[in-house]
């Protein structure tokens, strides 16, 4: 049977709780880890929520596993790991990535213009 991108969404919200941006914030006060998955022009042009950590969705697996020589060690499974992008469905799908990949506690903030229509905190990139 043939996947679709629908299925895989579906699939990726499925997997992934999604959390406001309030909820985020009060995570990462506790130590979570909020992950921009855009890639990097579109961080460059609008800059990413304050102690996020950028890693376009392509380069996640890599930076993610820690057996990989290109682990980034922000990337723990004992720390909870929140992802955005420019809407949520890149997002969505790297947190199922996670997931497959070992790490339990991953969670969707959605979209970058939702952390700031919220008037999260921003910073350059």
């Amino acid at each position: 049977m043939v996947t679709t991108y629908k299925d895989m969404l579906a699939a990726a919200h499925a997997a992934v709780p999604k959390v406001t941006p309030a909820e985020a914030a009060s995570l990462q006060t506790a130590g979570a880890l909020i992950v921009d998955v855009r890639d990097g022009t579109e961080v460059a042009a609008s800059g990413k929520v304050k102690g996020a950590v950028a890693v376009a969705r392509g380069s996640l697996e890599s930076r993610a596993d820690p057996d990989s020589p290109n682990h980034n060690p922000e990337f723990r499974k004992d720390r909870p790991i929140i992802l955005y992008c420019a809407g949520g469905g890149r997002a969505a799908l790297a947190g199922k990535t996670l997931r497959d990949l070992g790490f339990t506690d991953v969670r969707n903030l959605g979209g970058f213009r939702d952390w700031t229509a919220s008037g999260g905190p921003i910073e350059p990139a």
